[in-house]
């Protein structure tokens, strides 16, 4: 971990002990990013081309049963992870909260512009609700053919809640950090 990263970890409160208790790898913040759609915000997102690709034919795949995916939220850099957990520390939540459902930045999937959050039409994003609905079911049968795991699924041993909203293109090459 390089002494930038450390120095504004340090100043996010995020302390030796946190992050040895991490047991998230520490990813490279991806470079090569495109322009994807904008997600359900109406905000630009990018991510890589790879995943671009993918996540337009898981998003047709569905189409064509009449499921409705919706983009949240797709790369992140580390300044937005850290700004999230500024925003997140000015309204009274502690630290430690934070880190059950925020990666430390550096550590965060969405670093790689391969994770992606999703909902679908009448479902509040980043809930569980997510996993009752028609979309949920149809990305745990189909979103492996297109290249995506959950990323933390029930019981995971990862630090981070269960998100069945989070989903990852899988195998990508060079991306956690040495």
């Amino acid at each position: 971990m390089n002494r930038e990263l450390i120095t504004r970890l340090s100043a996010l409160g995020v302390t030796e002990a946190q992050l040895n208790a991490c047991r998230l790898p520490e990813f490279v913040e991806a470079k090569n990013l495109v322009q994807a759609e904008d997600d359900m915000f109406s905000r630009i997102q990018h991510m890589t081309a790879d995943t671009l690709r993918a996540w337009q034919l898981m998003k047709e795949a569905a189409a064509q049963e009449n499921i409705v995916l919706l983009l949240i939220s797709a790369f992140r850099s580390i300044d937005y992870q850290c700004e999230l957990i500024k925003g997140k520390l000015a309204a009274g939540r502690l630290l430690d909260d934070i880190l059950k459902v925020n990666a430390i930045p550096g550590f965060s999937e969405h670093h790689t512009g391969r994770a992606l959050d999703i909902s679908t039409p009448n479902c509040e994003p980043l809930t569980t609700n997510f996993e009752n609905t028609d979309a949920f079911r149809w990305l745990t049968e189909h979103a492996d053919c297109f290249g995506f795991v959950m990323s933390f699924p029930k019981d995971n041993n990862s630090g981070i809640t269960y998100e069945p909203w989070h989903w990852a293109l899988s195998n990508p090459a060079n991306e956690y950090v040495s």
